[in-house]
């Protein structure tokens, strides 16, 4: 497992459900095409992985 993760929003929430829009602005993301570096645990994986079709990952 990688350090870090770079997650980048890449597709908007507007039409997404209200659970992942909730998921999306707790991982810090408020707008298209800008990302955050969190910490790779499994919390940070799971949230990730729920709005997978959201966000592009990257391992640094």
């Amino acid at each position: 497992m990688a350090d870090k993760l770079k997650i980048t929003l890449v597709k908007s929430t507007i039409g997404a459900i209200p659970k992942h829009k909730k998921t999306v602005e707790a991982l810090g993301l408020r707008k298209l095409n800008k990302s955050v570096e969190m910490p790779d645990n499994a919390a940070v994986r799971g949230m990730v992985d729920q709005v997978k079709h959201l966000v592009k990952v990257e391992e640094i």
